[in-house]
């Protein structure tokens, strides 16, 4: 079984599963190679399970197992990384045999229940990530050996009796192993139940597999029948994976056909582009091109937005470029700007959204000033739902700022721009190293990017606090002093100016909401939006009574300066001290010296 994309990953597959000495196969064991963009978004999957043998329906939980994890892995959201992926879906798997078991004979006594190990792999760019539950193994070949990768859940009472510590089917909640390594061309992986690996040692597994490279699917035969010979009484299942090939590390093949697109001309008003025609300019900047549009099928108005003519020579630039509409297709929220729903093929790269008639929030507060405060949580709030759904799907939007907020005519907030957001499933694809900028504007970016460090929900968080007291008072929490950050020193320098003094209306409580959004430590933020959206309506305790902060934390600057002060002047009477003290010997001296020479 191969792959067969030119510079994808591709594999070859071996497996071999037999009853043994058994009435009934419990064993279960799948693989899955797809095709197109979900191999580079998505991955190989394989994975075998082995039902417990004194349950009746220890096989139905062992396919159940393989076959759920094999079709709804690949129906997670293209967004979301493995692990995230995978988990959810060998959580929902193990839930659903879980309830079996309640409702079954297993009941009261698990070894009769929807009870099976599972060990699952996923190959995805240059990546192996391993998932395991119960006493299957994943191994890797190294040198004439195998390598135990996994780590088997079981309890033993003697040499002789053992029984499994953690399986799927148990509880409606398990606890999952997850491992990941680089992977190199050429590297084999052995997937094996206990009937084998109980009864084969791993140097043997490792000479077969040598002795009959070419052709996998004898070599797990080869080493299942050794296990049988050797004395095995339980089913044996045995699955091989080879790599033949790595993804090409400059290849975006997560973007299909997209990435490959010649770049347009910049079209003029009144001429036709891709079955549109071109209405007017919206707007022209070094990052874009974007105008008003009218599809000339069906009439309908659409934002065409096409690659900055100032920009066309970075790679990089041209790949974020790409991923907006796939990233639009993705996310449904009435608060996020949708991609236009036409599905003709493209002969260029541009992106096409829907047109919404309103008002930036740049353009409201330019216009109104300070915001009251019923209209600010309104807006917020809305924020904050289209930032969720992009959370939900494991994306950052990492560029949230007002000109990327519009307001249409019902006061509907949208999100806008796409070319900043951070998608966790894209980036495992990424098998290159890039050299990204820093994603967003200067003025709304938590400070942890700014140094470096990855983004999180909390760096959105930020942004959206910066946002909401911007309305309410027409400046930023800590002036400009934030975009100036280099260092981790600058961050004790940044001091967050009260709402309260530049807008009066606005409470304490929400003053302290305010200054805990943007607080320069992620951790000290809130840790999810819906908190702080909530603090904006509803006093907090916590911030009833606030606790006036010791010097040191209000700020540290201030407090080591004043603690050296203190010390210096310490020092200086010291040395005053004892200068006096030595002052006051100096006539005793001089008068026993003067009755030395007088006697």
């Amino acid at each position: 079984m191969r792959g067969q994309m030119p510079s994808s990953l591709s594999v070859t597959i071996g497996q071999y599963s037999d009853k043994g000495r058994k009435a009934g196969n419990q064993d279960f064991l799948g693989a899955l190679v797809p095709d197109g963009s979900a191999l580079a978004l998505k991955g190989i999957a394989l994975a075998v399970a082995d039902g417990i043998s004194t349950s009746d329906v220890g096989h139905v939980a062992a396919e159940t197992a393989v076959k759920s994890f094999l079709s709804d892995y690949y129906c997670t959201a293209d967004s979301w990384p493995v692990k995230t992926a995978a988990e959810r879906v060998i959580s929902a798997a193990n839930a659903w045999l879980a309830a079996e078991t309640r409702r079954s004979a297993g009941a009261y006594d698990r070894d009769r229940g929807y009870v099976t190990t599972l060990s699952a792999l996923v190959l995805k760019a240059r990546t192996a990530h391993l998932f395991h539950v119960g006493d299957s193994r994943i191994h890797r070949l190294a040198g004439r050996s195998l390598e135990q990768l996994t780590q088997d859940h079981t309890v033993r009472l003697s040499s002789a009796q053992a029984y499994l510590g953690r399986a799927l089917g148990v509880e409606s909640h398990v606890e999952i192993d997850h491992r990941s390594l680089a992977v190199a061309r050429g590297d084999i992986f052995v997937m094996t139940t206990d009937g084998v690996h109980d009864a084969v040692d791993p140097a043997t597994m490792a000479a077969t597999i040598g002795r009959n490279c070419g052709d996998l699917d004898l070599a797990a035969r080869l080493i299942a029948e050794k296990a049988l010979e050797n004395g095995s009484n339980d089913n044996v299942t045995v699955q091989i994976v080879r790599i033949n090939a790595l993804p090409d590390p400059e290849a975006d093949d997560y973007m299909g056909s997209a990435s490959g697109l010649p770049l347009p001309a910049i079209p003029q008003p009144g001429v036709q582009f891709e079955g549109f025609r071109i209405c007017r300019t919206l707007s022209s900047s070094s990052r874009s091109h974007v105008f008003l549009a009218e599809d000339m099928e069906t009439g309908a108005l659409a934002v065409l937005k096409l690659p900055s003519i100032d920009m066309r020579d970075d790679p990089d630039y041209l790949r974020r470029f790409a991923m907006e509409e796939w990233i639009a297709r993705r996310i449904n929220s009435a608060h996020v700007a949708r991609a236009y729903a036409r599905e003709a093929p493209r002969q260029c790269l541009f992106v096409a959204q829907e047109f919404i008639e309103g008002e930036t929030l740049e353009a409201r507060m330019a216009d109104r000033g300070q915001m009251a405060l019923g209209p600010v949580r309104d807006i917020a709030g809305q924020i904050a739902r289209g930032l969720r759904a992009f959370h939900r799907m494991e994306m950052l939007h990492q560029d949230i700022r007002p000109a990327n907020l519009l307001i249409d005519r019902t006061g509907t907030v949208k999100i806008l721009d796409f070319g900043s957001v951070q998608v966790a499933g894209v980036d495992e694809a990424v098998t290159a190293a890039r050299d990204e900028p820093i994603p967003g504007t200067l003025q709304y970016t938590a400070p942890e990017c700014l140094l470096g460090h990855p983004g999180s929900e909390q760096s959105d968080l930020f942004s959206l606090g910066v946002i909401t007291y911007q309305m309410l008072t027409g400046h930023l929490p800590y002036g400009a002093d934030a975009a100036r950050i280099r260092s981790p020193r600058d961050l004790t320098r940044l001091r967050y100016r009260p709402a309260g003094p530049r807008n009066p209306a606005v409470p304490d409580w929400v003053d302290c909401a305010l200054e805990k959004a943007v607080h320069p430590e992620p951790a000290r933020r809130y840790q999810a939006i819906s908190e702080f959206i909530h603090d904006l309506s509803h006093p907090n305790p916590a911030f009833a009574r606030p606790r006036r902060l010791a010097l040191i934390e209000r700020n540290p600057l201030r407090f080591w300066q004043g603690l050296c002060l203190l010390l210096f002047f310490t020092a200086v009477a010291l040395l005053f001290a004892s200068h006096g003290r030595a002052g006051e010997f100096h006539p005793i001296e001089t008068t026993i010296a003067k009755e030395r020479t007088i006697a």
